[in-house]
């Protein structure tokens, strides 16, 4: 019989405990986790054997593991482990890994790993942004009438920073996915002759699973996830839509002479639009917050990347929100200091969008285009 030689990585193995998943060592493989899971494939479940690659250090498995971005860890493996391993932490962990080694520059990854790190991603945009208000007026508030172009001018400075930073995610995220395709091709997953494409593959995960959010209604050990991501997710996108209907109005106006002005009256439609996607992003982010901190530490953990993200998306509806109120009760003097921070913590999500857990949304939806497209598909599908 042939010998199988196993050289562990034990630097991985630390990393990846480190990242979230140190419960790793309670595993006995009973498997459980797998029996259990609502969405783990019939043949070659998961997480059994990703738990066993873990311990011994597989790293060039498990970085090429599809079956990683098809856990939506709702937390049904983690309730039911007899020895509290939290295999949906150990999974989680490793896409935290993925999203530092998918997207370059890698500095940011690291940076993004540890609350070390975390001045200087503030430290970026505060510094940014307060070299624009320093060049706008001095630094000092403006009289009159608040409006935030008195010292952010957007045709001068939002719009073109952000623009560059937008310019920036998307060929980060174009080069993330195409490293992501060739680490599963590395693996042997090649899609099937006669499976769909790969677009047709994206528009039907899209509507049957991102739009409806129909993988957590499988889970049933926390309904509040479901809830929550289901809030956060129509927050994000009715804000998106506010922001491309205001630059679009803005920049399309221009080239017709009828600019589209901001700030817009509360009886405006967008403006609407723009208050109920607030309203959704603190629901959801209550509820996401809650479930965190009731969480039973010994079935599962929220790591450093879960609590970045929720920082910051708090930050962003906090200052969002304080900057509408400030400016209709006419307090200038916090107005414009809470519009700063705003500013800062919207750039600290877009800009640093691949390598936080955020971006998940754009590398599980491709994966689980390309699941389909080889034919790996979960259970009820």
């Amino acid at each position: 019989m042939a010998r199988l030689k196993i050289d562990p990585d034990v630097q991985f193995i630390k990393e990846l405990q480190e990242a979230g998943g140190e419960s790793l060592k309670k595993c006995y493989q009973c498997a459980t986790c797998s029996v259990i899971c609502p969405l783990s494939p019939e043949e070659n479940p998961f997480p059994r054997k990703e738990m066993i690659w873990a311990q011994w250090g597989l790293k060039d498995k498990l970085v090429n593991d599809i079956d990683i971005w098809l856990c939506h860890n709702c937390g049904e493996c983690s309730d039911m482990c007899p020895r509290g391993a939290s295999p949906g932490d150990v999974l989680a962990a490793l896409r935290n890994m993925a999203y530092r080694s998918l997207a370059k520059p890698a500095v940011l990854g690291k940076w993004l790993s540890s609350a070390k790190y975390l001045p200087i991603l503030f430290g970026i945009p505060a510094l940014l942004y307060l070299i624009i208000w320093g060049f706008t007026t001095g630094l000092t508030i403006p009289s009159g009438t608040i409006e935030f172009a008195k010292v952010f001018p957007g045709d001068y400075t939002i719009d073109p920073v952000f623009g560059l930073v937008a310019v920036f995610v998307l060929f980060t995220f174009a080069s993330a996915i195409g490293n992501l395709f060739s680490s599963f091709k590395a693996s042997g997953y090649e899609p099937k002759e006669d499976g769909p494409s790969f677009w047709k593959a994206l528009y039907d995960v899209i509507k049957e699973e991102i739009i409806t959010h129909s993988k957590f209604q499988k889970c049933t050990s926390n309904a509040e996830r479901y809830k929550g991501h289901l809030f956060l997710f129509y927050g994000f996108v009715a804000l998106f839509v506010v922001t491309s209907v205001v630059a679009a109005g803005h920049w399309g106006g221009k080239l017709i002479g009828h600019p589209m002005h901001t700030p817009m009256s509360l009886a405006n439609p967008i403006k609407w639009l723009a208050n109920i996607g607030a309203v959704l992003l603190i629901a959801g982010l209550v509820l996401i917050t809650r479930m965190r901190l009731n969480t039973d530490p010994s079935k599962s953990v929220s790591s450093y990347y879960d609590w970045y993200l929720l920082g910051v998306i708090w930050a962003i509806a906090i200052t969002g929100i304080g900057s509408e109120i400030l400016r209709l009760a006419n307090v200038a003097a916090l107005a414009y200091p809470m519009y700063y921070l705003h500013l800062i913590s919207v750039f600290m999500l877009i800009a640093y969008l691949p390598w936080t857990k955020l971006a998940h949304l754009v590398y599980r939806t491709v994966a689980l285009a390309y699941a389909r497209q080889i034919g790996r598909k979960g259970l009820g599908e």
